[in-house]
């Protein structure tokens, strides 16, 4: 019934099965989740058993009047009841161990122990006037002890571990088993409600946090240990409210959901007919606790059977831990909550026609959801966007939902052809893995035919030539042109396809007379050379670079003279192709070097002088003759520099180009004392030069040479700079040779250093080593014996008698092996004596 956008949390469903047949002759008063079971208690003092489904497993006759609550152990395996009429049963479901007892008031609760079935924790509580702990003992005797009394009715008992929480009319009370103490006592807020219509709510959500609801306030309270130097008379333990907020309505039942909270809500509205108050329907919501207040996650209104007639004291909420279900009971109707699930998160986002994003929930969730499958939300998702008209989406959408399942595309080919669509789904055919029939490809080519060249020339390119029948498309394309002979599109689509059908001769002659560019792309592929021999200036004007470049690449089969000869009449691209040879490989077009340097004067000057450069074979006078006539200057001046007429090309440069940092740059590049000389001749009278040479002849020339020779009284601009610059080098020449000094005689110092270190080090001789000269071990047999030894620093080694005598007057001698000379000064020895 909720028409928002909001997705719900939870989803539900009625208990039915034996449920509905229970409650049409009697309604229920409690109930008691398990993990395994359920159990119902009604007003007609009935229990029964039921499964997860709601079918009848067990049915116990307790009393004739309404049961007030049923309690299970952990296991499942003892059960308590009460009833209204003070009976009280715990007993065995499995076992035939049973407990009998019927008070003078009636008993509105039963808890027993979440251990029961443990001997040393056969114990269980009943709330009437007083709360009553049972306890078997000796002899398997009951016995009873007072833990509570005097405030009233005990309507509410939760027991978790060895905490037990109750409620009674002033507030709710926490008992520690363990140490036998009443641990906190959280009064009610608002004492104006009837406790008994509008009964406190507790729940554990675990066994340290306990949830009260009463009235509209919600707490939650946290048992905590006390530290040892706080106790003194005080109990071990302490409860903390952590949060505290109020509803809107009364709380009817409190179950925990992860953080959140789960809260079953007895609401009242105004009638819009009657005015008069009402019971509305019931509501469940989900809340998250928050420091100071709380958010609504989500909330749902429940129509539950007979509504309009129920209290807040006749709703119930029990919940299952292990599976996150949640039952809403009510005297004629039980409910069931649960989380929903993927698939209903699903069904959910197509209901509202969120298709893409249900597509993407399936997918993550493939292995999950039980109820859809990937391929059907697709195929809905397709037929939505063809009748929303977003025909291209819908195509699009076929290549990921279809896949490889050749049928359903030809069946969407269909749809899509029905409605007048077959363009739209032209783009996203499969082309490979999978390939649908010929015909399906034809039927798009035809309809694209008839009303669209371009598009259909498109997919003549893009589709490979084995999806259709060529011969068919051919003739309808040759139809075609009969209507229209000069359609460039369809000429070239033509073309293609008679490439596909391996009649390149035809397709070529269709290129040429398009002079389109793929005919390099059909030459190339298909090995046409033999062809073009006669066309080459025909290619040439197509696309100079692609045809320069084919030719190149491919020169074994159309040579190098084929190729000029034929643009001989052309010669501005003669030049072009030339020129990329030239580029490749300086040498292979050597015989046309000469007629290059006419082409480059007349169509590519500023590539001439590059080429004078690098071609080691073109004629140079040839080359200045022309350079000449043209009044190239720097050609002119390269050439004669080339041919070693040095001063003529310096001349050229001061006189044609006035340029005195070319000139200087140019006499640098030489290297030669008479061009300086000629420079400084030429340069003498003209300040603007003398400025030039001060500035840059510093590193080459002595600069006295020129100021000698500099006119008195000649103005010159910027001096003043120059004459600092020339001091500045000459200051920075004097700093680096005194640098150089520094580190040459820091080096030698070092090395020095390092020689006479290693001509310190000790030479190891043993029992191995030999003289050089007798070739007998170098050291004696018997040790005590004295011996000399001279050991050189080239490791030879000689017993001193055996050394020659040396006749030079220096004392010092050398190794007879080694070259003594060669090894210079440093060659000292090392004598042993003993």
């Amino acid at each position: 019934e909720d028409e928002s956008e909001e997705e719900p949390k939870l989803k539900y469903e009625r208990l039915s099965n034996g449920v509905t047949e229970i409650l049409q002759k009697d309604a229920a008063s409690c109930m008691t989740v398990h993990e395994k079971f359920l159990a119902l208690g009604t007003h007609y003092g009935k229990v029964y058993l039921l499964d997860v489904q709601g079918n009848i497993t067990q049915k116990f006759d307790v009393s004739p009047v309404k049961i007030n609550q049923i309690s299970l152990d952990e296991s499942g395996e003892h059960m308590g009841v009460c009833s209204e009429d003070g009976k009280v049963q715990v007993f065995g479901l499995y076992s035939a161990e049973e407990f009998h007892e019927t008070f003078d008031c009636p008993i509105k609760i039963v808890a027993v122990h979440p251990h029961f079935v443990r001997s040393h924790f056969k114990q269980f509580v009943t709330g009437g006037k007083k709360l009553l702990l049972y306890e078997r003992g000796w002899m398997n005797r009951w016995k009873p002890s007072v833990l509570h009394e005097g405030e009233g009715n005990i309507r509410n008992v939760k027991w978790r571990g060895h905490l037990i929480a109750w409620a009674n009319n002033m507030g709710v009370k926490i008992l520690d088993m363990i140490s036998k103490q009443r641990i906190t006592n959280v009064p009610r807020d608002d004492i104006s409600l009837r406790p008994d219509m509008y009964p406190c709510s507790l729940c554990w959500k675990d066994n340290l946090t306990l949830i009260i609801g009463w009235g509209n306030s919600v707490k939650i309270c946290s048992v905590k240990e006390r530290h040892a130097s706080e106790m003194r008379d005080l109990p071990n333990r302490y409860v903390e409210i952590v949060f505290q907020f109020d509803m809107e309505f009364y709380i009817s039942g409190l179950a925990p959901l992860c953080d959140q909270l789960v809260v079953l809500s007895y609401v009242k509205e105004i009638s819009e007919k009657t005015e008069v108050e009402c019971c509305a329907r019931p509501r469940l919501d989900i809340i998250q606790p928050l420091p100071e207040s709380c958010e609504e996650i989500s909330s749902d209104a429940l129509t539950v059977r007979g509504f309009q007639e129920n209290e807040c004291r006749d709703y119930h909420l029990e919940y299952s831990e292990g599976e996150s279900l949640f039952y809403i009971i009510s005297p004629r109707d039980v409910v069931v909550a649960k989380e929903r699930d993927q698939d209903d998160h699903i069904d959910w986002l197509l209901e509202k026609k969120k298709y893409e994003e249900a597509l993407m929930a399936a997918e993550i969730s493939q292995k999950t959801i039980k109820k859809h499958k990937i391929l059907d939300i697709g195929l809905a998702y397709i037929n939505h966007l063809m009748e929303k008209g977003e025909y291209d989406l819908a195509a699009r959408k076929c290549q990921k939902i279809l896949g490889k399942n050749t049928e359903l595309w030809e069946f969407e080919v269909y749809k899509f052809k029905e409605i007048g669509q077959l363009k739209a789904i032209s783009r996203y055919l499969p082309r490979r893995d999978p390939v649908l029939k010929p015909l399906i490809y034809e039927m798009v080519l035809h309809e694209f035919l008839e009303s669209d060249y371009e598009g259909f020339a498109t997919l003549i390119k893009e589709w490979p030539g084995d999806l259709y029948n060529n011969t068919i498309i051919v003739q309808a394309v040759v139809d075609h042109l009969k209507k229209d002979p000069q359609n460039r599109t369809l000429l070239r689509t033509l073309a293609e396809l008679y490439t596909y059908d391996q009649r390149y001769g035809r397709a070529l002659e269709i290129y040429l007379t398009l002079r389109h560019k793929d005919v390099f792309q059909l030459i190339h592929k298909h090995n046409l050379f033999s062809s073009i021999k006669d066309k080459i200036v025909l290619l040439m004007d197509f696309d100079s670079e692609k045809a320069v470049d084919m030719l190149l690449d491919n020169e074994d089969k159309i040579s190098i003279d084929r190729v000029v000869e034929e643009l001989e009449n052309r010669p501005e691209l003669q030049h072009v192709y030339l020129h990329k040879l030239f580029k490749r490989d300086h040498h292979k077009g050597q015989r046309y070097h000469e007629k290059q340097i006419s082409l480059y004067a007349e169509y590519d000057r500023p590539n001439l002088l590059p080429f004078l450069r690098d071609s080691t074979h073109c004629p140079l006078e040839k080359a200045l003759e022309i350079c000449q006539q043209r009044n190239f200057v720097e050609e002119t001046v390269y050439l004669l520099s080339r041919m070693g007429n040095s001063r003529s090309a310096l001349k050229m440069i001061m006189e044609e180009l006035q340029d005195v940092d070319k000139a200087i740059e140019f006499a640098k590049e030489q290297d030669d004392g008479e061009l300086w000389e000629d420079l400084i001749l030429y340069s003498i009278d003209k300040p603007p030069f003398i400025t030039g040479l001060l500035n840059n002849i510093g590193t080459h020339v002595d600069p006295i040479l020129l100021i000698h020779r500099i006119k008195e009284g000649m103005e010159i601009p910027n001096l003043r700079d120059s004459l600092v610059k020339i001091l500045q080098d000459y200051n920075l020449q004097i700093l680096l040779r005194e640098g150089c000094k520094k580190i040459l005689v820091a080096d030698s110092l070092s090395l020095l250093k390092k020689m006479h270190r290693t001509q310190m080090k000790g030479v190891l001789v043993d029992e191995e080593n030999i003289c050089e000269s007798c070739r007998s071990p170098i050291l004696p047999s018997d040790a005590s014996k004295s011996f000399n030894v001279v050991v050189f620093h080239c490791r030879h080694m000689f017993h001193k008698e055996c050394l020659p005598v040396s006749n030079t007057v220096s004392s010092v001698q050398f190794c007879n092996i080694c070259s003594a000379k060669h090894r210079g000064p440093g060659s000292a020895i090392l004598e042993m004596k003993k």
